[in-house]
């Protein structure tokens, strides 16, 4: 015969085995929402159309080398310039940083931005290194970035190993530069 303190215990460990389904599952759902919430608001730099523009505006930039960039491009002569180009760079270091946290994952980060991380890396990647050479910005700038735009330029490479960009935004070597070249041994 079940006695009431049997009946207790058992109540009780059914309780608390329900509430922690309960809460793995509540736990779940809202890492599925912070993660939808996360690419809804990293789309906004890319598919709406002031991202679209912003992007064309920043990708189609001409210089000839990282003093030319600077008398065009700088915050202090162009900050309009200057402040897409940082929102575009900033939001491509978070999704790296994103990535490398788990938190998002490659596909996703392809239907938001397809090559856009490679390609962006590639056209300023001679800049950014000047910067970081000359200490404007940090030897870490920008790191997860670059480790996102290898990452996608390994992606796209191996769906079409013709590809080196939109010849639109970048000058015919500026992929082969950034992924392609040989590394000094």
């Amino acid at each position: 015969m079940v006695d009431a303190q049997t009946v207790g215990v058992l109540a009780t460990a059914a309780s608390v085995t329900v509430a922690a389904i309960y809460y793995m599952i509540t736990l779940r759902e809202t890492l599925r929402n912070r993660r939808v919430t996360l690419a809804i608001a990293l789309m906004q730099s890319f598919v709406t159309v002031d991202g679209s523009l912003n992007w064309a505006k920043i990708m189609t930039m001409e210089w000839r080398d990282a003093a030319d960039f600077d008398a065009k491009y700088s915050a202090r002569i162009n900050p309009e310039n200057y402040a897409m180009r940082n929102n575009i760079w900033n939001t491509l270091d978070i999704i790296g940083h994103q990535y490398r946290s788990g938190l998002i994952d490659l596909d996703t980060i392809w239907s938001i931005c397809s090559s856009a991380s490679a390609q962006c890396w590639a056209k300023f990647k001679p800049i950014i290194e000047d910067y970081k050479r000359t200490g404007k910005f940090s030897k870490n700038h920008y790191k997860d970035w670059e480790f996102l735009a290898g990452i996608m330029a390994r992606r796209v490479n191996s769906a079409d190993s013709s590809y080196r960009g939109s010849s639109l935004y970048m000058k015919p070597d500026d992929w082969e530069n950034a992924f392609m070249a040989k590394k000094p041994q």
